[in-house]
């Protein structure tokens, strides 16, 4: 397939649609939209369907797709802000006490990232990099490699590009085939070999490698992770759409280590 940046865009629009269960252009209109979530086996292979509450935004405008009983709650708060200020504080306070009330909390936002065709392009890397495939992650779902492989899901792990001092492992990008059309990518760098591009060489280089295999890669940090930004960024990608979803206040609580709100 020959990719473009507009059919790699439009690639990721059907995805968020299937995710959101939606249409491609409901994210390309002027007005915001909300519909009912439901389970779809073709979502992206992570996200816990159907959402309580999850708010997608390729810049347009938000898709928010929702548990029906929310529908009047989601409405005003949407009607209240401008698109970018349903994303910060202070508004966020707004749907959180709302949600609150439901048992439910704000809990993730991130950032997507995908390929600009016109800067992405292999790295000069001060380290040997091979191609890695699913026979040669055994040994490596450790710590150090948490970002690039996912233990959890093993069986999704489908390509990376390890850099090599010698024969240490310094660095791992590795994707996993989040959908149909898409992988997401991860990397890790080991400290002592951090500052030296080697992140951004390897994820250029597994972008490609995805690329060539007629898939989609694409990146994902939370906003404040200038780091990971950075990497996207220096690495050829480019902003393309954000989300916010809203988890059960037990699961928030749970994952800041089972403290009290």
């Amino acid at each position: 397939m020959g990719f473009t940046n507009k059919s790699i865009l439009q690639i990721a629009m059907e995805q968020s649609a299937v995710d959101a269960n939606c249409k491609a252009e409901d994210f390309m209109r002027e007005e915001n939209v909300i519909v009912t979530s439901c389970v779809n086996p073709d979502a992206r292979s992570y996200l816990e369907l159907p959402f309580d509450c999850s708010l997608i935004s390729y810049g347009n405008n938000i898709v928010a797709s929702i548990n029906e009983k929310y529908h009047g709650m989601v409405s005003d708060y949407l009607g209240r802000f401008s698109v970018e200020h349903c994303f910060e504080t202070p508004g966020l306070h707004v749907l959180n006490d709302a949600m609150q009330k439901e048992g439910l909390r704000v809990c993730f936002m991130a950032e997507y990232f995908l390929p600009d065709l016109e800067h992405l392009k292999a790295l000069g890397c001060p380290y040997e990099q091979r191609v890695l495939h699913p026979c040669d992650f055994a040994e490596l779902y450790k710590e150090e490699w948490g970002n690039a492989l996912c233990k959890k899901r093993k069986e999704l792990d489908v390509l990376g590009v390890g850099a090599y001092d010698g024969t240490r492992l310094i660095g791992l990008a590795g994707c996993s085939a989040d959908g149909k059309a898409m992988w997401q990518i991860g990397v890790d760098v080991l400290p002592g070999y951090r500052r030296q591009q080697v992140a951004s060489c390897l994820t250029s280089r597994l972008a490609l490698e995805i690329l060539e295999r007629d898939k989609v890669p694409f990146y994902c940090a939370a906003w404040s992770n200038i780091k990971s930004v950075r990497n996207a960024i220096k690495s050829g990608f480019r902003p393309a759409w954000v989300e916010l979803t809203v988890k059960g206040s037990s699961f928030v609580n749970g994952m800041n280590g089972g403290g009290q709100p």
